[in-house]
């Protein structure tokens, strides 16, 4: 039975330690039905996914993104099953136990340390400053959004102070894209959302956008086709390496893909996959 389904209780008549006593088990037993809903909602939806009829069933990607909300939503009630602390005896809020991913941090990732010192190092007792006898090190991943910068390549001149004929500079580099804005790390960028993580161009832009840099989708795909006319070397070295090969593994993951001729979406495989 609910709470609400219980007859209506005069607080006022009750002693003040029963009365906390009472609203507070009415706050927890409303919290506990509400996560019986939440996790009676997230078991029907792992059922559909595993389970459904045959009409139903989600494909393979979808149900991969199916688990991944089943386990978003799970995160979302246990942080908020955890989030009223309880106090320990001297009245300070008692910390949840600590959640570590299985594993370690890769080596090659920089470190960025931050010290945190005590408000006060002076002892109580009033001797003397107190001595470090060790430390505690926590380590967290730290993501830095992809950032836009702007490479300045300067090339000065040089002439001589007793002619004028003698003057010098160095060479321009040799750019993919002879006077354009990108450099050879930006076009790899580019093709590299596009064509491995499936990013479209014009999703692109609206990210650079957010970053203050506005580029056109004609642009990007400019910049794609400098790309591929440069790689197609590398693409057909690839290849013949493939057709030396006793087997071929193809990855046969479906994805929608546009086809300008018919004015729609065809689908196709992602492609082949050499081991």
């Amino acid at each position: 039975m609910s709470v609400s389904a219980l007859q209506p209780i005069d607080l006022e008549t009750l002693p003040p330690a029963v009365r906390e006593a009472f609203v507070a088990m009415q706050a927890k037993v409303a919290g506990l039905e509400a996560q019986t809903k939440r996790q009676d909602y997230l078991i029907a939806e792992l059922r559909h996914a595993l389970y459904g009829k045959r009409s139903e069933q989600l494909v393979p990607d979808e149900r991969q993104l199916a688990f991944e909300d089943l386990e978003t939503a799970v995160a979302e009630a246990e942080a908020a099953r955890d989030a009223p602390l309880e106090c320990n005896a001297d009245g300070k809020p008692r910390r949840p136990a600590a959640k570590r991913n299985l594993g370690h941090l890769p080596d090659h990732l920089p470190r960025i340390e931050q010290v945190i010192e005590p408000a006060q190092k002076v002892c109580p007792c009033g001797c003397a400053d107190m001595v470090k006898i060790g430390e505690d090190r926590a380590e967290r991943l730290d993501i830095i959004p992809a950032r836009s910068q702007v490479i300045v390549t300067v090339r000065p001149r040089y002439a001589c102070r007793r002619c004028d004929a003698s003057i010098t500079q160095a060479a321009t580099p040799n750019w993919l894209i002879e006077g354009g804005l990108p450099t050879e790390g930006t076009l790899a960028h580019v093709a590299v959302s596009k064509y491995a993580d499936h990013l479209p161009l014009y999703r692109q832009c609206q990210i650079y956008s957010r970053g203050g840099v506005d580029l056109d989708r004609s642009t990007l795909a400019s910049w794609c086709g400098t790309t591929a006319y440069h790689l197609a070397p590398v693409v057909d070295r690839m290849l013949t390496h493939l057709k030396r090969s006793g087997r071929l593994f193809m990855d046969e993951t479906r994805a929608p893909v546009l086809d300008p001729k018919a004015g729609k979406t065809k689908t196709d495989t992602l492609g082949a996959d050499p081991r």
